[in-house]
């Protein structure tokens, strides 16, 4: 029997339709639960289609969303490379993966083939955020209530689960390298401590931290500094957990982090405000009430140091539907040239700029790799669909960043006094 008359009677391979769609071949191994196949068969990495449910999450969501749906669930498998870490499965698949695009007769035909009854959609994974059309009945886009409900999806899973994946330091952002053969724990404590540099930071000053996850930047000022420093989070068990930290460490007489909103903090007059992942979350368009939230709590000659995820160009796009569904809802990246232009407009002065790309994907490597060696415990923690989406995440995310669809920088600026003086020294010293 032909391919078209196995097409028209709805008895098509699975494997020859995904075969039908390849514009260069397969790069790797496809087998399906119907016993068909296509790809080289020693190729090292195969992608397995385990059931009906699968086949209908593909053709029901085409792209990243339905093979995240089908992979989270267990019904894609990628055989060759370790769930906690896909890097090596995802950099062929995007370098050599390339579909056409069939005539819509085409595409109907295919479709019958398959059979028409595996176009009704399965229930997405649990793990799955609502699409952002739906989440207005949360509140309006990065109102108070609804940044509170989405950070709530991605930071609440586990503070054990984080703790096996992030390691000692729980310090969920891009590490800092002083060389090239530096441990992750190194790196992050080196990342610290060039933020309080940056900042100037001296005994007895009054740091803010926003965003401040685990208090890792809040302890180590207070520390390494003796700041006297606040941090704010809006995920309950990041806050919890920091507190506890703080108070083992007896540094409760200099610092605290509270489960509160940025946007409520009363104090003011700070020597110095830290942003280590927080403008990811906030929106584009909230960009001149953030940083002038910023620039109204800064003492005069007060500094900013600001850290965040940003594009290679400052052309705003979509996150993407598995980020935006799966990892970060509601989060918005652009380019640091948008961000010095929005605190330079809220009258900051941008003193130096820093890109750390090649950092962040060494850093996603070794949150990969710490997920790799306790991936029984972490799936004993979360479930094997959840820590399925982290590997798939953070190899993803890896990749960008090795590609440069993605960077990682700082922007320093200062809160320069009425008569022009920034406190800024005549040359950067850090």
């Amino acid at each position: 029997m032909t391919l078209t008359q196995r097409r028209a009677q709805g008895t098509l391979p699975i494997g020859d339709a995904v075969a039908s769609l390849m514009r260069d071949g397969m790069p790797v191994r496809f087998t399906a639960y119907d016993g068909s196949s296509a790809g080289p068969e020693d190729a090292e990495i195969e992608l397995e289609l385990v059931n009906q449910r699968g086949l209908s999450y593909l053709l029901t969501a085409p792209g990243d969303l339905g093979m995240a749906r089908a992979y989270v669930s267990g019904d894609l498998n990628v055989n060759g490379v370790h769930p906690g870490d896909p890097y090596d499965a995802l950099t062929l698949l995007q370098s050599r993966l390339r579909f056409r695009k069939p005539s819509p007769a085409e595409a109907m035909a295919l479709l019958r083939g398959l059979g028409l009854s595996n176009l009704k959609p399965p229930p997405p994974p649990p793990q799955e955020h609502l699409p952002r059309w739906r989440r207005v009945v949360e509140g309006v886009r990065h109102s108070m209530t609804r940044d509170a409900e989405v950070i709530h999806h991605h930071y609440d899973v586990s503070n054990r689960f984080y703790e096996l994946v992030l390691g000692p330091s729980m310090t969920y952002t891009c590490a800092v390298y002083p060389t090239a053969d530096a441990t992750l724990e190194e790196a992050q404590t080196e990342k610290y401590d060039l933020v309080a540099r940056k900042l100037g930071l001296e005994p007895g000053q009054r740091l803010l931290d926003l965003g401040c996850g685990w208090g890792g930047m809040v302890r180590h000022a207070a520390r390494e500094y003796g700041v006297k420093a606040i941090g704010v989070t809006l995920s309950r068990a990041q806050a919890s957990w920091a507190q506890e930290q703080i108070k083992a460490q007896r540094l409760d007489h200099l610092a605290e982090v509270r489960f509160l909103d940025y946007r409520l903090v009363e104090e003011g007059d700070f020597d110095a405000i830290s942003s280590i992942g927080l403008t990811e979350h906030i929106g584009v368009r909230n960009y001149p009430e953030y940083f002038g939230f910023i620039r109204d709590k800064l003492r005069p000659q007060g500094r900013l140091l600001n850290h965040c995820i940003t594009r290679h160009d400052n052309v705003p796009r979509s996150t993407g539907a598995f980020i935006d569904r799966y990892v970060f809802p509601d989060g918005e990246l652009i380019g640091s040239g948008r961000i010095i232009t929005e605190a330079q407009n809220a009258g900051l002065e941008v003193q130096h700029e820093e890109n750390f790309r090649v950092h962040y994907a060494k850093t996603l490597a070794g949150w990969c790799r710490n997920l790799v060696e306790n991936w029984d415990e972490c799936v004993a923690e979360v479930g094997e669909a959840t820590a399925r989406v982290w590997g798939l995440y953070m190899a993803g995310s890896r990749l960008a960043f090795e590609r440069n669809e993605i960077q990682l920088h700082h922007v320093l600026a200062t809160k320069t006094d009425g008569r022009g003086e920034s406190g800024y020294p005549l040359r950067h010293p850090f």
